[in-house]
């Protein structure tokens, strides 16, 4: 194993042993090492040349230091003296001393950071001139005395009743507004020779007294007066046949609406015999016929429940007086003009001003009704105008409904006149 791979590696591994750790190296090339013997004189003079160099390279070390170091202040009270110490003693610390320009700079640099944090802060106060110019419209306009009015979520309550339909409610809304324009009845009362205003308002009141006779449902005494407009608005009818059309337009609302509709005998019973059995059925087709059988159609009602429940009220009491105005504009042929849902927003308008809430008309009102305080003041005036008068018309049905206790005896409370004579000006003050 003397040649060949053999012979590499017993040279390389007698050359681990004998590894040169100090190479001098110049102009990048290794200086080969001297093959001279170290003897005794030339150990010592080895030993002497290492000292001399490390002894010249201390010299520069310690000149570079006073060149580059900072200009060092002795401690006060002491003599440069007794800061020698002997190699037993610790040397003492050297005392940095900031001159006073220092901390006159340092001064000045504290107040300029806390000049600009108040600037900050200031500017953070300051208002913007987006909200300077709201501000001063709201003046202007009389709007900055008047009290912060929130948004309720009137729907909070009934997240968790599936029969509210909170998920739906709003669109149900949205396209309830659509529907009541597609079947809003008109002016017709011109169109019908042998009918006029008072006749209609007898049969509404007549239909009022067989509806709480019946004990019948809110709901379908509202969809009956419907059923009447509309098909009034489409045929002449004659002076004899329009308490039978109320009776038919009644039986259509009672399938409709009610769990256990009455009978037709009992309608033929409560109009006094005055129409026979098959009249009435064939006054009921007639009608079907006339309305292409559409009775899916939002009534005041309808709007009337998510109003109220909109203005949030204190007691069945304001539930109550805002029906009472809805029915009472109803059974007066001057309210056809308005849509159904401005007549229950102006019922409850004016149930507010006659029980005096403060304010009026809230920001929650007018986004559930989609209606402003100026917008229902020519509706909302005619309800008010109806209930004042109540008291001089024979006509007195929903009067004596709205005078039990069972409805709160809301009758009876006095109209709110202030809003007739009211101004726009005065308006704000409700």
């Amino acid at each position: 194993m003397v040649g060949g791979e053999g012979g590499k590696n017993r040279r390389a591994l007698g050359d681990i042993g004998n590894l040169v750790t100090n190479i001098h190296v110049v102009d990048g090339k290794p200086i080969p090492q001297a093959s001279r013997p170290v003897t005794r004189s030339f150990c010592a003079q080895l030993m002497a040349n290492a000292q001399a160099a490390a002894a010249a390279e201390n010299k520069l070390k310690c000149n570079a230091v006073k060149l580059d170091a900072p200009v060092v202040k002795a401690v006060r009270g002491k003599k440069p003296t007794q800061q020698k110490a002997t190699k037993k003693q610790a040397q003492p610390k050297e005392v940095i001393e900031i001159s006073p320009d220092t901390e006159e700079i340092k001064i000045e640099r504290n107040q300029a950071n806390k000049k600009s944090c108040s600037d900050v802060s200031a500017r953070k106060q300051a208002p913007t001139l987006s909200a300077t110019l709201t501000a001063r419209s709201k003046a202007a306009g009389g709007l900055s005395n008047k009290p912060n009015d929130h948004i309720v979520d009137i729907d909070a309550a009934d997240v968790n009743n599936e029969l509210s339909v909170v998920e739906y409610i709003d669109d149900m809304y949205k396209f309830y507004k659509l529907a009541e324009s597609e079947t809003r009845v008109h002016d017709y009362i011109d169109s019908q020779p042998e009918i006029n205003e008072k006749m209609r308002a007898i049969l509404i009141d007549w239909l009022v007294e067989v509806h709480n006779k019946f004990e019948l449902n809110q709901e379908t005494l509202y969809l009956t007066i419907n059923i009447v407009d509309r098909f009034l608005a489409k045929k002449m009818t004659s002076r004899k046949e329009l308490q039978l059309l109320g009776l038919g337009s009644m039986l259509i609302a009672s399938k409709y609406e009610e769990i256990w509709a009455p009978q037709v005998e009992d309608f033929v019973c409560i109009a006094d015999r005055s129409y026979s059995h098959e009249q009435v059925l064939v006054m009921e087709k007639c009608i079907l016929g006339e309305l292409e059988w559409y009775l899916t159609v939002p009534t005041p009602y309808v709007f009337l429940v998510r109003y109220i429940k909109a203005s949030v009220p204190d007691s069945v009491m304001d539930e109550n007086l805002a029906f009472f105005l809805a029915e009472l504009g109803m059974m007066h042929y001057e309210t056809i003009i308005y849509c159904y849902s401005m007549i229950a927003a102006s019922a409850v308008y004016a149930a507010r001003c006659i029980m005096n809430k403060s304010p009026a008309w809230t920001e929650t009102l007018k986004l559930h009704t989609g209606f402003s305080e100026s917008q229902l003041m020519d509706c909302a005036k005619l309800l008010v105008s109806l209930h004042a008068a109540v008291n001089d018309q024979k006509l007195r049905a929903i009067h004596r409904k709205y005078s039990r206790s069972q409805r709160g005896s809301v009758a009876l409370l006095p109209p709110a006149k202030s809003l007739l004579s009211a101004t726009p000006e005065e308006l704000d003050h409700f």
